[in-house]
Formats: structure tokens, sequence, C-alpha cells
């Protein structure tokens, strides 16, 4: 399976448009067919993934594009051979919480007439600048539409190649894929700010759901450290909301939220591994005489993460997982909270009323625990800040990001904590200058984030306070 990562910008422009000179060669002009396919719900499209098979003379091929960050449009690109009778196993695999809908059928077919350049910098390529004649088969719906994806480029060429195309009359767009042009999608708009307070708890719900779906396949793929990071995150601030509207829902979410724990600690050790790994690795390249050694120490990570990856497949794999996001689904459309005396706020602010506390009983030198114990706190509080931002409350998005700080301060000591107990536990007679040193950087990161905490947290819950008074 080849894997490729696009960074490219989409323009649209008028039938008939024809590139400037860009300073180049051009390429080779093609005419291909694509058919996409999707679940019955459109569980795919919905999430901004797009399966397709692209037909171009005697060449089949699948191509499975998963969302990505970043500026313009980043997407990561599979690519198998295969036939009409579906998608090869190694794309099909990373589509399983997919295919619980239903079988994959096709959605739409486009045939593109396509033209282009490679623009160069001496001998260096800096983009692929195409234009797509698009015709959706059996309909009279046409589009002309530009791509110019990054080859050796950078950011900036993108920005300059997109302005000499907007300059010759190309129009800023979207980004969407081709198919969600033509795709009519279910949609889920935002409860409006007045909404009562079942209708706002459902979409934050929903939209956790819909984050498992976009990230699940990046996960079981593993090339992207974020896609664990959001898939992660959406299961915390689902089980953060399960617990804070406890009061309000009683045990209706209860069991949602045990299947979501047992999720998560199949999550967490992968994750806390690879922020570890990132920030070790810079780390250990600066140890000079001792880099040897500490690459040593980082092969011993690595082989604890590769254990805990397998862990995580193994769960991601099993009935017990799909059964989790059909009952999530299940539980977010039967959610009842009955009257709920004022709102999202109320929940929000009963959750800064307990960050205060545990915030007041702290000692002038917290224990290690005790600070990670505040930053759930302050984790809980902030996601149930973001409930109630929905109605459009300017106070309660401040708030949002000040406890978002209170977590990156408190984040890092924590993660100071556990790169010290890591590195002790593999440090051996060869490797423990390496080590040493590493865990002497540690501690002074973790007394950085001591000294900044104390006004991160003040600062908090004075926005927390004036929002949800």
């Amino acid at each position: 399976m080849r894997e490729t990562l696009e960074h490219e910008l989409k323009l649209d422009a008028d039938e008939g448009f024809v590139l400037p000179d860009l300073g180049g060669e051009a390429l080779a002009a093609r005419v291909f067919t694509s058919t996409y396919y999707d679940t019955p719900p459109r569980s795919l499209g919905r999430v901004g993934i797009t399966l397709r098979r692209r037909v171009e003379g005697d060449s089949s091929l699948w191509q499975l594009k998963l969302p990505r960050g970043g500026k313009g449009t980043v997407r990561a690109e599979l690519e198998e051979p295969g036939g009409a009778e579906g998608p090869p196993e190694s794309l099909a695999r990373l589509l399983v919480a997919h295919l619980r809908h239903g079988a994959l059928e096709p959605v739409a077919a486009l045939r593109t007439e396509r033209s282009g350049v490679r623009v160069l910098d001496g001998e260096r390529v800096i983009a692929e600048a195409t234009v797509d004649a698009v015709d959706v088969v059996d309909t009279e719906v046409g589009f002309t539409e530009i791509e110019v994806e990054l080859v050796d480029g950078e950011e900036a060429d993108l920005e300059r190649l997109g302005g000499e195309l907007r300059e010759a009359g190309a129009r800023s767009s979207s980004g969407a894929p081709k198919l969600m042009r033509v795709l009519e999608l279910p949609e889920t708009p935002a409860p409006a700010p007045d909404a009562p307070i079942a209708e706002q708890l459902r979409h934050f719900f929903a939209v956790q759901l819909s984050e498992l779906e976009r990230h699940d396949p990046g996960v079981r793929l593993g090339a992207d450290p974020e896609d664990l990071h959001r898939f992660r995150v959406a299961t915390r601030r689902t089980r953060a909301l399960i617990r804070a509207t406890r009061p309000f829902l009683g045990d209706q979410l209860a069991a949602l939220g045990d299947e979501l724990r047992w999720l998560g600690s199949a999550l967490g050790p992968v994750r806390d591994l690879d922020v570890l790994l990132g920030r070790l690795r810079k780390e250990v390249a600066a140890l000079d005489a001792d880099e040897p050694a500490g690459q040593e120490l980082l092969r011993g990570l690595d082989a604890q993460r590769d254990e805990a990856r397998e862990r995580l497949l193994a769960a991601l794999a099993s009935p017990r997982y799909e059964a989790l996001l059909d009952s999530f689904a299940a539980a977010v459309a039967a959610i009842d909270p009955g009257e709920v005396e004022g709102g999202a706020p109320a929940i929000a602010r009963d959750a800064v009323r307990r960050l205060q506390r545990a915030s007041d009983k702290l000692s002038s030198n917290p224990s290690d625990e005790a600070l990670h114990r505040l930053r759930i706190d302050a984790k809980r509080a902030r996601y149930a800040a973001e409930l109630a931002a929905l109605t459009g409350d300017p106070g309660a998005a401040r708030a949002v990001d000040a406890f978002k700080r209170v977590q990156d301060v408190i984040g890092e000591h924590q993660d100071a904590v556990v790169a010290e107990e890591r590195i002790r536990e593999l440090a051996e007679t060869a490797t423990a200058l390496a080590a040493g040193r590493l865990i002497e950087q540690e501690r002074a990161r973790k007394q950085a984030m001591r000294a900044a905490y104390p006004m991160a947290v003040a600062h908090a819950l004075d926005e927390a306070h004036a929002a949800f008074p």
C-alpha cells in the first residue's frame, strides 16, 4: 500500500480557465473516472473521509483519503490496486468503525479531464498545479477546479502560487474534496444559543462521536500521532461531561462512561509514550557524546510503545469496541435531562466550584499526584465550559481558553514527572550518565511549571467566576 501526505490548495475557476505562466513544464494530459463509495448513512463523507476507485486506461486504483490538519488542504492518501469487487483488505480494515453502518455503496461517479504544469525552481520541483474539468456522470452537473499540490515546496510557495492564480481569475474555494461538491450529506447544525439543554447535550456528545469516527482509521493506520491524540481527547471530553451532568442525567450515561474508561485504558499508554518520545528525541539529539546511550534509552521506549499499540489494536478489533460505538449513538439519541435549572452554565458552574475547592486544598508545595488531580479537575471544568460556550457567551469562551492554559502548564509538569519515571526504569550502567542528564532537564521543566501554575489557575478561576457567577 502506497501512502503519501497531500499538502494542497484548491481554487475554483470558470469553464475554460487557462493556467498563467507559473514557471515550469507541462504535465501530460489525463482523463480518468473516479467512483466514490460510502456507507448508507454517509458516515465517511460526514467526517471528511473519501474512498474512491479511480480508473484510468488499464489502471484501477483504490484511494482512501484521511483528513489532516494544517493550512490549505492536508490529507493522507492511501493507494492500492484493486478491481470493482471492492476495496483491498489493507484499506477495508481501516474502515471497520464505518462498515458497521452497512456495506459500501457507490454514491457518485466523476469524469475528470486534467491538464497542468510542474512548477520548477531550477531543477527543484516546487509543486504541481492542475486544472480539472469535472463532469458528474449521468448528470448535467460540472465544475472546474484548480489544485496546487506541494512537492518540494514550502507553505510560502503555496501562498505565492495561490496569489498568482487568483490574479489570473481563480477564486477561493472551501477546499472540500470534489465529492463533497455533489454529494448531499445529512446536516447536523449546531443548536441555537437559546436551545434547550437537551439539544445542547445531544449536539456536544454527537460531535465527540463524530471525532471518534473521523480519527478511527488514522489510529488503526498509526502514521500520525495526532489521530490518536484527537481520538483520545474525544473520549476524555465525553467522560468529563458525563461526570459533570450526572446531577441532571443521573445514570443515563453511566454505562457509556464505563466503556469509555475501558477504551481510554488502551489509548493512554500509547499516547503518553508518543508525547514522551517526541520530547526525548529532541533532548537526546543534544547530548553530544552521550547521544548513543540516549538512543539506547529511546529504543527501550519504542519497544514499550510497540507493545502498547498492539494492545490498542486488539481493543479496536474487539466486539466490545464496536458495541461501544453503537451504544454511544443510542445513548446520545436517548438523552433526556428533564428540567435543568440554569442550563449549561449551571453545569459549568458546578465544575468550576469543584476546581475551586480542589485548588483551595492544595498546600504551598503540593505533591506531583496532587497537581495531576488538579489538572483533571481543570480539564473537567474546561469541557463543561465548552458546553456553556455553545450558547455564544464570550465569557464562557474566555474561561475555556484560560482552562486550556492550566491544562498545558500542569500537563507539562506531569509529562516531566512521567519522563523521569520512565527514564529511571530503563536506565542501566551503560546509559546511566545519559539518563542522569535527561532527568536533570525534566526536573528543571518541572520546577518551571510549578512556578507558573498558580497564576494560571488563579486567572482561570477569575475568568470562570466572571462567566458563571
